[in-house]
């Protein structure tokens, strides 16, 4: 009897815990908004950030898309010689990628270089009391910091994303040439025929979730830092495994939705 009245205490330990952290997410999500109506967001800190999160996670999230159009063709390739499929290399290679693989790994990428680095600057901030300073000042820390940081991170997703297609169909094109001789032009036609506008676009609302997600994480985590620099640790390692999960349950329900 004691050890069920222990798991059941774990079981609604846990859940309470996972309900304050939405609704504290459900609130920052709508604190955000709120500062965008009327617009009250600091636009000096918002160029900073867009210049910031898109520019210095740019060379790992070309690497990531090479890579990932790559191994897409290498899985593939085998079965395209075995059956002669040539014409569907193309769409084999893309439609995995831009539905699914680009949008979760460059995510993921993205999640923690500039999710954590996020949580750690916020984190900073709070434990050295700069957060109270600004409020003193009559600062409201969410047009100020929070909010720049979400839309900088929605939009710089984004446009990674369509990167990051790119450079998945350049990989793919160069693997299928170096690997089973077939011309970049016959890869394309491949892609052109099958894939749709649709499979394309599916990709970039992911993304544009993901962003608002790795945003609202990272900075919930950092405003709510305490115990000083050990604190700042914990909550950038929460952040990133709150992000990750959160990613890969959202892109389940998006998928269910989208299909």
């Amino acid at each position: 009897m004691q050890a069920v009245l222990s798991v059941a205490g774990r079981v609604g330990g846990v859940t309470v815990r996972l309900a304050e952290e939405t609704g504290g997410l459900v609130r920052l999500l709508w604190l955000v908004v709120r500062s965008m109506f009327p617009w009250r967001v600091d636009g000096p800190e918002l160029v900073r950030n867009l210049f910031k999160v898109g520019v210095r996670p740019l060379i790992i999230v070309v690497l990531t898309a090479l890579f990932v159009g790559a191994l897409m063709v290498i899985q593939t390739a085998t079965y395209v010689r075995q059956f002669g499929a040539y014409d569907l290399i193309g769409w084999g290679a893309a439609f995995a990628t831009f539905r699914e693989v680009g949008p979760i790994l460059i995510g993921l990428m993205f999640s923690g270089r500039v999710g954590a680095n996020n949580t750690a600057e916020l984190g900073t901030m709070k434990v050295t009391e700069q957060i109270d300073a600004l409020r003193t000042l009559s600062i409201d820390p969410i047009p100020y910091l929070v909010t720049p940081r979400f839309i900088a991170m929605v939009i710089m997703l984004f446009t990674l994303t369509v990167l990051g297609d790119v450079m998945a169909v350049l990989g793919g094109m160069v693997t299928a040439y170096g690997l089973i001789d077939l011309s970049p032009v016959s890869f394309w036609n491949s892609l052109a025929a099958n894939i749709k506008v649709a499979d394309f676009m599916q990709g970039l609302y992911k993304a544009a979730v993901f962003g608002g997600v790795i945003a609202l994480v990272s900075c919930k985590f950092g405003l709510s830092v305490t115990g000083g620099a050990r604190g700042v640790g914990r909550a950038v390692n929460d952040s990133v495994v709150t992000t990750a999960v959160g990613i890969f349950v959202l892109d389940y329900v998006l998928t269910f939705i989208l299909s």
